[in-house]
Formats: structure tokens, sequence, C-alpha cells
């Protein structure tokens, strides 16, 4: 008896003993640095002098603040956007690269590069990128200067494609909208309709000034029709440079659940004439909610605590235009020359924390995570 009750408690035992590193970690550096965090947001403290109490002063004061609010304004702004396109564009990364066409494992290394280097080396690149002589706007210039061309050649693709489709529906045979063989002939017909145009002067690439659109240093917003709820321009840079290195990620989260959906239900709905935009509403996107669940939860925590572009932008762009909440924390408890506020970081840190935690209630209440499907 002895011995199957010491087994018994070696068993019991053993789980604490593999978390203690974890539980330890956790519990000195997050759980006494929470307690430190909501006791400093009740009091005036400047990291020399004792900790004065001074009640809720500091809630109230952060409220008071422009910065603040322009703070908040933008870290919600940007989880908006930023979050909405990241999940929708990791989809549609997900189904073109859950294709079994020969070479498709180097797009997947290739389009999640952006995700494994370094956010500071990517974020010095981007700041090149979008200088006023930088690729960006050469890559618009370069545009407007075979706009034409490019939109003639896609309208006769998208024509061709089209006619051939509604030919074989008006035949009574089975074909989706994004026939590949179809869109092949479209592509090669265009290509040869738009090049002998080109090359026989018919069309030509017109001359068009240099676009010099200044994104950092700014604060004009856009769009100027959403009024007071447009965004400043270089949030908007940050916010296409995030949704570049942060989708491919979750890309792959997509990429793991479209492959474990059963092959059967993809044959029943065939079977049953179900065509491609189908098949994507009513058994995709319901077999894939417990991971649109876990991304849009990563990508709201993930943009609402947004600080490194902001902070290796520095003085590229105003601050109104680009702090956020955790910047506004960050700033408040090391400005530089100035006295550090730590009550009023602190409680800035609480509201943030607690504004993360209702959004993503929030959302879970309305997406739902795997639990609610039992």
């Amino acid at each position: 008896m002895g011995r199957v009750s010491s087994a018994r408690l070696r068993e019991k035992v053993a789980p604490y003993v593999l978390l203690a590193p974890f539980l330890f970690s956790l519990i000195v550096f997050f759980g006494y640095a929470f307690a430190r965090v909501v006791y400093f947001s009740f009091t005036e403290y400047d990291l020399f002098s004792a900790p004065r109490w001074v009640g809720l002063k500091n809630y109230l004061n952060i409220f008071r603040d422009l910065d603040f609010t322009r703070a908040m304004k933008n870290s919600l702004t940007f989880m908006l956007v930023v979050t909405t396109a990241q999940t929708i564009i990791a989809l549609l990364l997900a189904l073109f690269l859950n294709q079994k066409v020969r070479g498709i494992k180097f797009f997947r290394a290739a389009y999640y590069m952006p995700s494994v280097a370094s956010s500071v080396v990517v974020t010095l690149i981007f700041i090149w990128f979008f200088q006023k002589r930088g690729v960006l706007n050469f890559l618009i210039t370069k545009f407007k200067e075979y706009q034409a061309i490019i939109w003639l050649f896609l309208l006769i693709a998208a024509g061709i494609n089209i006619l051939l489709v509604a030919w074989e529906k008006l035949r009574r045979r089975p074909v989706s909208l994004f026939e590949p063989s179809f869109a092949f002939l479209g592509i090669l017909v265009s290509f040869i309709v738009v090049f002998s145009a080109v090359r026989f002067g018919f069309l030509a690439p017109r001359e068009v000034q240099p676009a010099e659109i200044i994104w950092f240093n700014t604060t004009k917003t856009w769009p100027d029709f959403l009024g007071s709820l447009s965004f400043s321009i270089p949030l908007g840079a940050i916010m296409i440079f995030n949704i570049w290195t942060t989708a491919p990620t979750f890309m792959l989260l997509y990429l793991a659940g479209l492959q474990d959906i059963p092959r059967e239900l993809y044959e029943a709905a065939q079977v049953d004439g179900a065509e491609g935009w189908h098949i994507i509403l009513h058994i995709i996107v319901p077999q894939l909610k417990p991971i649109t669940f876990l991304v849009v939860t990563m990508g709201l925590i993930g943009t609402l605590q947004m600080f490194d572009q902001v902070a290796i932008l520095g003085s590229q762009a105003p601050r109104s235009a680009v702090i956020t909440l955790a910047y506004y924390i960050y700033s408040n408890l090391f400005p530089g020359s100035s006295t550090p506020r730590v009550g009023m970081a602190s409680a800035s840190a609480m509201f943030l924390a607690l504004l993360t935690a209702l959004i993503v209630y929030a959302q879970r209440r309305v997406i739902g995570g795997e639990s609610d499907n039992a």
C-alpha cells in the first residue's frame, strides 16, 4: 500500500514539477508586475520619489489628455482595418496555396518569409520603401503610365473567361466561374492582343508626373469622405506594412485547417452541383470557424498592442499621426528628458488591458469558438 500511495503521489506531483519553471516566471514576471501596475495606477510616481496615493486621478487625467484620445482612436482604427484585412487575405492565400500544383511548396515558403524576418530590419526596409522617392511611389508612377494597357489586358482576359463560362452554362455543362483552362486561354489571347496593339503603335505608355506621395511626414488623413473617421496617411502606411507581415502567419493556420476538412464534404457538394463560391460559403467558412476565432483573437490582441513599428519610425512621422495606446504607455514611462509619469502609464496600461479583454470577449460572442458548436 505504501508503494502504491507513493507512486500515486509522484504521479500527481510530476505535472507541477514540470510546470514549475513556467509557473515561476508567470508569477514573478507577470503576476507581480501586474500587481505593481495596478497599485501604481492609483499613485503619483516618477521612479525616483516614493509613490503618493491619488486614487482615480490618473484614470481621469488620461481621458483629459489629447494624446491619449488620439492614441485610442488610432489603436481602434488600426485594430479594425488590420484585423479585418489580414484575416481575409490570410484565408485567400490559404485557399490559393491549398491547391495541388507543381511548385506550391516554394510559394508557401515565399509567402511566409515576411513573418520570420526580424521586425526591426523589416521596418527599416519598410521606411525606405515608403520614402518620397521610394519603391511604392515608383510603382504608382509606373501603374499610371501603363494604366490603359493594364486595364485593357484585364478586361479582355475577364471578358473571354466570362463568355466561355456563359457558353458552357447555356449548354448545361457543369463548369466553375474560375475554370483554369478558360482563364489560361483568356490570359493568352489578351496578351497577344495587347502585345500586338503596343507593338504596332495602337497603344503606348502615357507620360505622367512622378508620384510624390508623402507617406510619413504629414498629418493628412484618408479617405476624406469619412470625415472624423478617416485615419492619417502615416498610420495607413503602417497598416499596409503590418498586414503584409502578419497575414502569412495566419495563412498557415488556415492552411492547416483546410487540410483537415474531410474530402467527403467536397465530393458531396460536387454531386449536388455546388460551385466554387457555394463550397467556400457553405463548407469551408463554417468548417474553419474555430480557426477564424483564433485568427481574429490573435489579430485583435496583436493590433491593440502594436508598438514596435511606431517606435522605430520615430521622427519620420508626426507623433499625433501614429501614436497608439502601447506607444502612449511607453512615452509616459520613458519620456526622454522629462519626468516619468508612471501613474499615468499604469492607468493607461490598465485601460488597454481592460479594452483588449472586452473586445476579445465581444468577438467571442459574435464569432464563437469550437465550444459553441458542441
